[in-house]
């Protein structure tokens, strides 16, 4: 096997062993923060909410998140999750963009039941 081949190996282990040491330090985080009592916003579709979510956990789909959070005070713990972790993370940057200011991003949710199961 060439140099190139081995170092090209060796940075995709380390590139997948950062992002899942991310990957669970966020849900451990979301997880005592759900404990603390922060309210929990699903933001996946409806349809994937109903296959399944965190005991507590409020949906509001990214898609019509604004609606939803008009009511709420901009202080409130809120710990965001959605499928991978993406939808999570763009609903954190719209509502930092709106002035919520105790906003975490905890992932998936499978992510975040492997956290809870430990």
């Amino acid at each position: 096997m060439s140099i190139k081949r081995q170092m090209a190996i060796i940075s995709l282990l380390f590139t997948l062993s950062t992002t899942c040491s991310y990957a669970s330090e966020r849900a451990a985080l979301g997880w005592q923060k759900i404990q603390q009592g922060a309210v929990v916003i699903d933001v996946r579709t409806a349809e994937e909410f109903a296959d399944g979510h965190l005991d507590n956990a409020i949906n509001f789909p990214l898609s019509e998140l604004s609606h939803h959070v008009s009511n709420l005070d901009k202080t409130t713990p809120i710990v965001l999750y959605c499928r991978s972790g993406n939808r999570s993370g763009q609903a954190y940057q719209h509502l930092t963009s709106l002035g919520f200011t105790q906003l975490h991003n905890a992932g998936g949710l499978q992510e975040i039941k492997m956290e809870i199961a430990k």
